[in-house]
């Protein structure tokens, strides 16, 4: 639908697509370093352990960086400088300039340092509460019904046993109230998105007229300053005492730099990873090489003389309730119960029925079937 953004003569206006994906992109950065520390804390828990833990201060401590050095440079986060925009201060008396100029920021539309903060709360500090938000209602259990797990996230404990605390009816209170206004926000968002779709408004996001900055194309004008500063700084470099000196100065803006090119490329490999090493990848056949046997499962522990007893007849049905399984779950001796039942016996005997093995309830695992 480029074409909603042709009829009235401005080149320089973003098509609502390039807005997504510039999002999308911006959004995907979290989930790769994330996975990256995941695997490197495996071999060196001892240094990273700490860092997953607290992944999302750690990231937003990064960005709060990277976003910083693009907006006070280019004008723009680093998502959007990947995309080709910039962000433009909206003047307060729009002229034909400003409207419909061909590249460049004119002086009058550079950002303040106002618009640079205010911009830096919406692209750090707004999604790092949203996660935080997002990950404090999974611990409280998320969508899991109130009779698998108590209000604080923990096992179940009976209604009459449940202290009637400040906290519990906070945390109560707020597993029914987040998902409805997060699916309000999310409305609100999309609203914006087709009132920019159809020009009703010249804003895809609304923290952008409180910001007061509109997102625009680079024009000609642009790459044209950045080739002339390209060229002035050549000139300056004319002996290689100097030229190393420079390059030891001016390295920490080349990585961050570098960036628009380097992440982009990492989310592509670490995406690629991830589908080469799934399950259900093709990658998989191509792997599986005949050259040995495959490796056997691990053998299930025996049962226990005082346990359930359990027998090849009985495959597919839960050893506890007799009926056939439902909702399937392992413990960690190798046995599948219903979910119900397994659940029950760990939380009042906490062994496994069969083996007797000492179980907690969060070491129950679900079986996909």
């Amino acid at each position: 639908m480029e074409f909603f953004n042709d009829i009235g003569g401005d080149p320089l206006k973003p098509s609502l697509f390039e807005l997504i994906a510039q999002e999308q992109l911006r959004d995907l950065l979290q989930p790769a370093l994330k996975y990256v520390l995941v695997v490197f804390a495996q071999r060196y828990p001892r240094y990273l352990i700490r860092i997953v833990n607290r992944h999302e201060e750690f990231y937003a401590a990064i960005m709060f960086f990277v976003e910083r050095y693009y907006l006070l440079k280019y004008n723009a986060s680093f998502a959007e400088r990947f995309y080709g925009l910039k962000r433009c201060r909206k003047p307060w008396i729009p002229t034909e300039r400003s409207s419909a100029a061909v590249g460049g920021i004119p002086q009058g539309e550079r950002l303040r340092d106002r618009e640079k903060w205010r911009s830096l709360f919406f692209l750090v500090a707004v999604p790092y509460l949203r996660a935080k938000a997002h990950d404090y209602y999974e611990q409280l259990g998320g969508g899991v019904s109130s009779d698998v797990l108590g209000d604080d996230g923990s096992v179940r404990v009976p209604s009459d046993e449940v202290p009637q605390t400040l906290a519990n009816r906070w945390r109560r209170v707020y597993k029914k109230v987040f998902p409805w206004v997060n699916t309000a926000y999310e409305v609100w968002l999309l609203a914006y998105n087709v009132a920019y779709l159809f020009e009703r408004s010249p804003f895809y996001r609304p923290w952008l007229a409180w910001i007061g900055v509109n997102l625009r194309r680079l024009g000609p004008e642009d790459f044209l300053v950045e080739s002339r500063k390209q060229e002035a700084l050549d000139n300056m470099q004319s002996g290689a005492v100097k030229r190393l000196r420079r390059v030891l100065i001016n390295s920490p803006r080349m990585v961050l730099d570098s960036l628009r090119f380097l992440l982009p490329t990492a989310i592509f490999f670490v995406k690629f990873l991830e589908w080469w090493y799934s399950p259900g990848s093709p990658a998989r056949s191509l792997t599986s090489s005949p050259l040995g046997p495959a490796v056997p499962p691990p053998r299930m522990l025996p049962p226990h003389p005082d346990g359930i007893p359990v027998s090849n007849t009985t495959f597919g049905h839960c050893p506890l309730c007799k009926n056939a399984i439902n909702n399937a779950t392992a413990l960690p001796s190798g046995y599948v119960f219903c979910y119900r039942c397994a659940f029950d016996h760990v939380e009042h005997h906490g062994t496994c029925p069969v083996t007797l093995l000492p179980t907690k309830p969060w070491q129950l695992r679900k079986v996909l079937v």
